[in-house]
């Protein structure tokens, strides 16, 4: 018989809903959801193929936000693997060794969690009488400047060697370094698997031997997009590895970009917009899609579009729901009005105004410092999450700032638009 297991990383179990744009309750409420739902979905995988085991390479919890319901929750599951004779590995990662439960909640017995210099656990006998060995890697503080490589144990002679690790590799964007260390690193310590976990996305970074980035088995937001799930992996006694991808995640969050070039009514751009939401929908099997849905394009709809947003929102979203399981969670008005044979926008008073706006108002250095100022002083009477979330570092403070400053004008202009044009007249 060969050893057969599931590798994950990355829950984050009940991490707190990280879009300001989830307004719709029960949009919030499935969202919140998801990552119990996961791990759910990741037991009932693990039972239906009769695996030997789950491997979980760190960051079961989110930090400290955890509570112990979170972690009474991960008991339970794993207590159904526990009596179908399933074992489960686990090493903690940077944002386990923030919670305050890691280290007193009780697994089962069949749970096994590495700490930081462990030895070897065997896993399984194969019938040709070779041995699988798990080795594991632990780190009780959030941050790790050095790779954990060197503490790791050499292989065991004769024997199946799989590796976990939690690590940054060699650094990714959006995730801080940890542990770092790099693939050749990896090949040459003499593992027939690397179960790894930290980055969010899904990797297979070498065969021989398998060196395995799973992803989060679920995205809690637009920036953690498109299908994830785990890796079934099945080792044979000759030790010949075979991977295969099963989705996880319930929702599915992506982002859906509708050019809206050369259409000129409201109807014509809900009819363009639900062609795509229905093909978008078509493809994507998961239970849930969310939608950041992003119109772009020039079109004399431009105007219309930022001026009524709200009924905007209302249709897009009801062409959304009417598919099943699809969500809109926010709308990104991108479109342009075109320019005429001079290069302005437009050849009206309007039109003319716009270009002033677009090409001194907002480049201008006294106008971008007087913003920043409000700006600086609105982040201040935001709770400290909150201000982490919009502005990280100065880069993304200043596309905050960037990017409010033409999205407010460009709604300005939408009303006065609309008002010239709803009376008739220009603008003197």
């Amino acid at each position: 018989m060969p050893f057969r297991f599931v590798h994950t990383a990355d829950l984050h179990l009940d991490s707190p809903l990280r879009s300001l744009a989830l307004r719709n309750t029960e949009l919030a409420d499935l969202v919140r959801s998801a990552t119990r739902n996961a791990l759910a979905r990741i037991v009932d995988l693990c039972l239906a193929e009769a695996v030997d085991a789950l491997l979980i390479a760190g960051d079961l919890y989110d930090g400290t936000q955890t509570s112990m319901n979170t972690a009474l929750f991960l008991a339970g599951e794993l207590r159904r693997l526990d009596e179908a004779g399933i074992r489960t590995f686990i090493i903690r990662g940077n944002h386990d060794a923030q919670s305050q439960v890691t280290r007193e909640l009780t697994l089962p017995a069949s749970a096994h969690v590495f700490s930081g210099r462990s030895k070897p656990a065997l896993a399984k006998t194969l019938e040709n009488g070779r041995p699988v060995h798990i080795h594991g890697m632990s780190f009780a503080d959030p941050h790790a400047a050095e790779s954990l490589l060197p503490y790791f144990q050499s292989p065991v002679a004769g024997a199946i060697n799989i590796g976990m690790l939690h690590t940054s590799l060699a650094g990714s964007a959006g995730h801080d370094p940890y542990a770092p260390c790099s693939v050749a690193d990896l090949e040459r310590h003499g593992f027939d698997y690397w179960a790894l976990g930290h980055i969010h996305q899904r990797q297979v970074h070498g065969r021989k031997p398998c060196i395995v980035m799973p992803g989060m088995p679920q995205g809690r937001d637009i920036n953690e997009a498109g299908v994830k799930g785990v890796t079934l992996v099945t080792i044979d006694e000759d030790g010949d590895l075979f991977l295969v991808e099963r989705p996880i995640g319930t929702a599915v969050f992506e982002r859906l970009r509708v050019d809206l070039t050369g259409v000129a009514d409201w109807r014509g751009m809900l009819d363009e917009v639900g062609r795509q939401l229905l093909l978008l929908r078509n493809g994507v099997p998961a239970d849930n899609l969310i939608l950041r849905v992003g119109l772009s394009g020039t079109t004399s709809l431009a105007w219309r579009l930022r001026r009524d947003a709200d009924l905007l929102e209302a249709e897009i979203a009801h062409l959304a729901a009417a598919l099943g399981g699809c969500w809109v969670e926010k709308i990104e008005i991108l479109c342009s009005e075109g320019r005429d044979d001079e290069g302005r926008l437009g050849a009206d008073p309007m039109g003319e105004l716009a270009a002033l706006v677009e090409g001194d108002v907002l480049p201008a250095f006294g106008f971008r410092s007087e913003l920043k100022c409000v700006a600086e002083e609105l982040l201040q009477q935001l709770p400290a999450e909150l201000r982490s979330l919009l502005a990280a570092d100065e880069e993304r403070f200043e596309e905050l700032v960037r990017d409010a400053a033409f999205a407010g004008s460009a709604d300005v202009l939408s009303h006065l638009h609309g008002r010239s044009a709803g009376a008739g007249e220009g603008i003197d």
